[in-house]
This record gives structure tokens, C-alpha cells and sequence, in this order.
């Protein structure tokens, strides 16, 4: 710890200037041996809070035993300031409840702590001193200036006692000792939206959708009959064909498949099914002939699947025993004489399930051609509708950066109350720097779903909006890259170096001071993000060269960083 400024020194100056504050007349003995320290030298961003430690070492005999010291810290921004909770130090012989500095004097601790606000990035932490002594004109805490020990002047008390805040708060610091300069909110450079999972989308190019019927059969027969072609239904058939034929995006595929039922000879159900694919293409031809579409016909034989699957779906009371039974036989000649031993038995096979089995089935597999990625973003930016599907798709596929991805999301949800839609436009809005609107959207979506992407994302999204506490109750169920998250919002970052990856680990490593570990996470890192990381390492290691290097190689791909950077204290070096 850097020593910053020898007390005595100050209280010397004072005990001079103070000549009716009877009591800090002798506080000057030992002077050089009073000493004052921070830490941190430079204030930290941690878990949402500026924090620091003050020690005070006191020799012995120095503290007056009837003297009071009321110590205020204050961080002092451009544009306004922000005072801490006090601590008041006092002599033996005072009778009050302060902490006592005995005459053997010690060391003391004053723990600081301030909410972040970020005016605060640019800062400086002042510590500010009333003095009281029980004779002479220090009765009450009277205000000393803690850089010449000066009390004030008959003007300056004026000025204190009268009603304009801003020139009272002008000499209050004025009189303040500053002993921290800076603000080191390297931890909000933690890309919480890179952790972030998105909600995947159904969209898909092409869309197949398959329309078929069945034309049954007597057993041991492939003859159509009109009664059968009426069950069929064929003529719902032809017109979901010709509604596919007026949209140029459909290609249909007809085809037909001959089978037989597993009770009889394979090798005649073989030529049996062979006979109704052919049937049964014939009627079909004949059915589409104006359409132009050609047909396809196919022999399957016995149609063993189709028989497990009808009994599966049946009422049949021991229908498992039935499939049990028929699964110990592997040769299709065994089967056929259990289904025909079984068909005695169970009459529900014999009239329910065999004769389905007895058929030709017509398909119709129909390819429908999405929007290509051009029409959907004409779509999008003319205002035409899409599909909830095609908003997603177009957000995580065709958006040109997070911007992009906001706006596109922003729209859909406006017409689809879809929990994929909140949570994707959350992740978005986060990568934009839209953090308070974020977790709104997760908020959002949580109402509509309870999924482990919106947890782990809820719980992201209170730690970039600073509410650590919020967060935690997200922790328990949260992965290990979302704790270690967690870990360095609350200052670990040893633990959060160890899970996190790339950027986010580099940044963790900084915070814990491993350099080494810092440059070898964002090795392959090309990104400016990254090379203006890479100029905090360099000037934390004394490289001022190689930081102005990556600092202007940042700025040449992200002009925005070099504002960032002319208020970054780990970048001060460079602006000297």
C-alpha cells in the first residue's frame, strides 16, 4: 500500500491555525510517525458497489484524551458528489460512545462504501474532517481544511452556514484531503449477453407435408371396386392436390404402396402387394390425369409395421401379450401362422386389424419452399406479415448486428405473445447495451415459460442491471458458466477465471491481476473489444508502447472506445 499523506503533518499545520482548539495543540508530537493508507490505491467496481478500506496508524501519546475527530469520506464526480457514512474518533476522557484512541495509540480502519453511479467512473475519494474540543471555539464540529489544517476563515463560515448549496459544497472540498483518485469499472466489461442462450426456432426452408389415403382390398384380391374407391375418399385426395398445384412453391410427389396383411404365404403376398401397387396407380393416373404429375407405385409385401402399429393403437384388452408373442418370432412364415392362430382366438384381429392391412396407400409428399432470406427481410422492412418462426429465423440468421436483431424482435412480439420471441429480443437488447430493457423482455417471457435458458438468462440479466441479489435466486439451478458469472459480479474472480472462457476470462483474470492469464484467454481474440483489453494489460505491466498500439488498433475498428478510454483510469498512464 502506497503511503499517501503523513497526518501529523496536517494536524501540525492545524493545531497552529487552531490556537482556541485547545485540545489539538499537543497533536503534533510523533508526527512522523502517523500514517494514512487506502485500499484499494485505485477504487474497484465490485457486486454494484465502490468500496475501500482507510487505515489510520496513531503513536502513542498522540491522540488528545478530550479531542473528538469526525471523519466523512465522499467520492467527488464531475458535476457532483456523494458523502459516506461517517466515523468519529475520540480521546479517552470523552464521554461518548466513538471509537476510542487510547494513548498508546494504533491502528484504525475506516470501511467506506458507496452505491455505483456512473458519474462515478471519473472519481476521486476525499476524506473530510469536523474537529471538536470542549473549550475554546471548537465546542461543536467545526469544518478543517485537511490540506494546510486551516479552520475557516470568518468568509468561508458565511459561506457555510448560508443557503447556496453549490458554493458550500465548492469549499467543502476544497477543504477535503483526497487520497484516492480513480475508478477502475473494468468488471462491467463482462459480456453478460455472450453467456446468454437463445430460445431456437422452428423455421425451415423447405416444409414437407404428406396427404395420404388408403384404397382397401377383399383378402387375396387387387381388385379396386368402386365401393372401395368411395371409402377412399379420393376425391378429398384431388383436391388438396390441385390446391398445391396453384402454389408455385409446392412440389408434390405422388406415390403409390402396395401391401398385404401377415396371414398368409410370403412369397404370395409378395406378388400380391406387387398387384395392388400396380391397381392402384392405375386408378390414381386416371384420378390426376389433367394434373401432368406422374406416379410412382411400389411393392412392400407383407405389411408386418403397419400391423404392430394398428394393434398398439387398438382396444384390444391383451394386445402387449400379443405383440410379446409375435416379437419371439423372427421368420415371417412363423409369424403368419401365429397371426392366423391368434385371428381364432382374437376375433378384433380377423376384423379389425387385418383387413386395414389389405391395401394400396396413396401419398401425396408435398415440398413447400419457404421465403427465401431476401424476401423475408423485404417482408420484414415493407411491414408484411410473417410467421413467428420467420421473425426468429430472421433475427438469428439475417440481422445485421444486435441493433438489427432488437428491432426485427421488437415487431414480432408486438404480434405474437411467444416466450421465445421475449427471451431471444432480451439477449438482443443485452448485446445492444439495453440492459433495463432486457430484463423486461426476460421478465416477460418467464410469464410464459419456465425453461433453464430463461432461468440462466434472468439470472444474467440482474447482474448486468447490478441486482446481485435478485440474481441469486436464479443460482441454484443455474449451470456452472452462469455461477461463474455470478462469482466475479461479486468480486471472485479467481473462481470466475476458472469457468469462464475468451473475453470474459480475461477480464476476470485482470481483475485478479493475472496478466499472464489474461492475454493467453483472448490470444485469438481479434475483436476491438479485445485489443482495448489487451492495452490495459500492456499498461498495467509499464508497456505504455505496446497499449498505445492495441488501444489505436481498438479505436481504427471501434471509434467509441476512445471515449471510453479517456476516462478509463487503467488508461492513464497514456494520457500523460
Amino acid at each position: 500500500m502506497k503511503k499517501l499523506m503523513k497526518l501529523s503533518v496536517v494536524l501540525v499545520a492545524a493545531s497552529l491555525a487552531l490556537s482556541s482548539c485547545n485540545c489539538f495543540k499537543k497533536m503534533a508530537q510523533n508526527r512522523d510517525e502517523v500514517k494514512l493508507t487506502v485500499t484499494p490505491e485505485i477504487l474497484a467496481l465490485n457486486n454494484g458497489v465502490v468500496a475501500a478500506d482507510i487505515n489510520v496508524t496513531f503513536p502513542v501519546e498522540y491522540f488528545n484524551q478530550k479531542a473528538v475527530i469526525k471523519v466523512t469520506p465522499v467520492i467527488v464526480f464531475e458535476g457532483g458528489e456523494v458523502a459516506g457514512t461517517p466515523k468519529y474518533y475520540q480521546g479517552s476522557k470523552v464521554d461518548d460512545n466513538y471509537a476510542v484512541v487510547s494513548a498508546n495509540g494504533g491502528v484504525y480502519t475506516q470501511h467506506v462504501e458507496f452505491p455505483y453511479d456512473s458519474r462515478m467512473d471519473q472519481c476521486a475519494l476525499q476524506l473530510r474532517a469536523e474537529i471538536k474540543c470542549p473549550g475554546g471555539k471548537c465546542k461543536e464540529f467545526t469544518l478543517v481544511n485537511l490540506n494546510d489544517g486551516a479552520i475557516p476563515t470568518k468568509e468561508q463560515a458565511e459561506v457555510l452556514a448560508g443557503n447556496d448549496e453549490a458554493a458550500k459544497a465548492a469549499l467543502a472540498k476544497e477543504f477535503g484531503l483526497t487520497v484516492a483518485y480513480g475508478l477502475n469499472t473494468l468488471q462491467k466489461d463482462i459480456k453478460y449477453g455472450d453467456l446468454m442462450e437463445p430460445m431456437a426456432n422452428n423455421y425451415k426452408k423447405v416444409t414437407t407435408v404428406v396427404d395420404k389415403t388408403d384404397l382397401l382390398y377383399a383378402i387375396n384380391s387387387s381388385v379396386v371396386t368402386k365401393k372401395n374407391e368411395r371409402k377412399a375418399d379420393l376425391g378429398e385426395f384431388k383436391s388438396n392436390v390441385d390446391k398445391n398445384l396453384e402454389n408455385d412453391r409446392a412440389t408434390q410427389n405422388i406415390a403409390v404402396k402396395g401391401y398385404a396383411s401377415p396371414d398368409g404365404p410370403e412369397k404370395f403376398n409378395d406378388k400380391l402387394s406387387k398387384a395392388r401397387s400396380e391397381s392402384g396407380k392405375k386408378v390414381v393416373a386416371k384420378l390426376l390425369k389433367k394434373t401432368g404429375l406422374d406416379v410412382d407405385a411400389a411393392a412392400y409385401g407383407e405389411d408386418w409395421e403397419g400391423f404392430k402399429e394398428l394393434v398398439e393403437k387398438s382396444d384390444i384388452k391383451d394386445k402387449n401379450l400379443i405383440l410379446q408373442v409375435l416379437s419371439l418370432y423372427n421368420s415371417p412364415a412363423q409369424r403368419e401362422n401365429e397371426i392366423k392362430n391368434m385371428s381364432s382366438v382374437f376375433n378384433e384381429l380377423k376384423s379389425d386389424i387385418l383387413p386395414e392391412l389389405r391395401r394400396s396407400q396413396i401419398v401425396n409428399t408435398t415440398d413447400i419452399q419457404g421465403k427465401t432470406d431476401a424476401e423475408i427481410m423485404a417482408a420484414y422492412r415493407n411491414g408484411d406479415e410473417l410467421t413467428v418462426e420467420e421473425y426468429l429465423y430472421a433475427a438469428e440468421t439475417l440481422a445485421n448486428g444486435a441493433n438489427e436483431q432488437v428491432a426485427i424482435l421488437a415487431v414480432a412480439a408486438k404480434k405474437y405473445n411467444d416466450a421465445r420471441v421475449y427471451n431471444n429480443l432480451g439477449v438482443a437488447q443485452t448485446n445492444a447495451g439495453q440492459k433495463a430493457e432486457a430484463l423486461k423482455s426476460f421478465e416477460k417471457a418467464a410469464k410464459l415459460d419456465s425453461s433453464k435458458e430463461l432461468n440462466k438468462n434472468l439470472l444474467l440479466s440482474n447482474l448486468a442491471n447490478g441486482n446481485t441479489a435478485e440474481a441469486k435466486k436464479y443460482a441454484q439451478s443455474a449451470d456452472a458458466e452462469a455461477k461463474a458469472a455470478m462469482a466475479a459480479a461479486q468480486g471472485d474472480y479467481k473462481a470466475a477465471a476458472n469457468t469462464l472462457e475468451g473475453y470474459n476470462a480475461a477480464v476476470a483474470s485482470v481483475m485478479n491481476n493475472d496478466l499472464a492469464a489474461a492475454k493467453k484467454a483472448i490470444a485469438k481474440d481479434n475483436s476491438a473489444d479485445a485489443d482495448y483489453l489487451r492495452a490495459v494489460i500492456a499498461a498495467k505491466e509499464g508497456d505504455l508502447n505496446t497499449a498505445d498500439a492495441q488501444l489505436k488498433s481498438a479505436v481504427s475498428k471501434n471509434p467509441a472506445l476512445a471515449e471510453k478510454a479517456a476516462k478509463d483510469v487503467n488508461l492513464k498512464a497514456l494520457r500523460k
